[in-house]
């Protein structure tokens, strides 16, 4: 072998083992920055519970921890994040699937091109844009439907947080349908089924497992917003679910409270680590739930 070759196989080696070096580099900081993350909840959480009972924080239902008498009952943030998520859900999965089905079995290859990354572009929009949004088109609108409405309101957080995850699941949803095998449409068309029945009744159910997936991504995205939740929603902590009424979701309260009012290391600084855990445990939660939906179920076509 001459010295030329052995050169370029040398160099070529050596990029590979700094391509592959660069990339552990990288997964190793994605892995510590979780593990600081969850290492610093659960400490600072410590600190927390050894005030507060966790059974007190886990069924209270008054949440007033900067305020005389304090409670620290979590329910109502945990009603308020589950009554925006649940609108979201209900806005959000039905008009993305439909999309998802337009843009597989309806549009055009150049229409489909066009469409698809206009929606991806909802998502890119800033969370407060969506906030003032809904603050200034969407509640006035809901006022003049729903008479007695109040200017903060779980209605209109829930309609904007929908829209804004919509994207997520027409654009994942839209991906497992495309997926799927050519031949069992040809087959449901052989059959006699109109593309209405092949999309409903073959393709979707073949992609079902990255649909749900997508679901259940976005509602782990609506439960963690934050920033249109807290102006469209206001910051009330009330255990209802009462769409019409102003609540305060976890991810609220939080920004409350590191506004830099709190002084460190007091029990209302020690309770964002406490909610913050709980968010973090729910959405892990769904994740795991989603993970294994999508192992149990999918689809592998060769």
């Amino acid at each position: 072998m001459s010295s030329s070759v052995l050169g370029a196989v040398s160099s070529r080696t050596a990029r590979e083992r700094l391509v592959r070096a660069v990339v552990t580099a990288a997964g190793g900081v994605s892995i510590l920055t979780t593990i600081g993350i969850v290492v610093v909840l659960v400490w600072e959480s410590i600190g927390f519970f050894r005030r507060v009972s966790p059974v007190e924080f886990l069924t209270g239902t008054e949440w007033t921890p900067l305020f005389q008498p304090q409670h620290f009952g979590v329910l109502p943030l945990l009603a308020g994040s589950v009554l925006v998520a649940v609108i979201a859900a209900l806005i959000a999965i039905p008009l993305g699937l439909g999309s998802a089905i337009y843009l597989s079995e309806y549009a055009p290859r150049q229409l489909r091109a066009v469409i698809k990354p206009t929606l991806e572009v909802l998502a890119g929009i800033p969370t407060v844009v969506y906030g003032y949004f809904a603050l200034t088109f969407i509640t006035p609108v809901l006022r003049h439907i729903i008479p007695g409405l109040g200017i903060f309101n779980a209605l209109a957080a829930g309609i904007v947080v929908g829209v804004m995850v919509l994207p997520m699941i027409a654009s994942l949803s839209e991906d497992a349908m495309f997926a799927v095998p050519r031949e069992l449409r040809q087959g449901g068309y052989a059959l006699g089924g109109t593309k209405f029945e092949v999309a409903t009744r073959v393709v979707t159910p073949a992609a079902l497992s990255g649909i749900v997936a997508s679901f259940i991504l976005a509602i782990s995205r609506a439960i963690g917003e934050t920033m249109a939740v807290v102006l469209a929603a206001g910051m009330t902590p009330n255990l209802t679910f009462d769409p019409r009424e102003s609540i305060q979701t976890m991810t609220a309260y939080i920004v409350q409270v590191s506004l830099g009012d709190t002084p460190f290391g007091s029990i209302e600084y020690q309770s964002i680590f406490a909610v913050g855990l709980l968010l973090f445990m729910v959405t892990l939660a769904m994740n795991i739930f989603g993970r294994w939906f999508l192992k149990r179920y999918r689809e592998e076509y060769a």
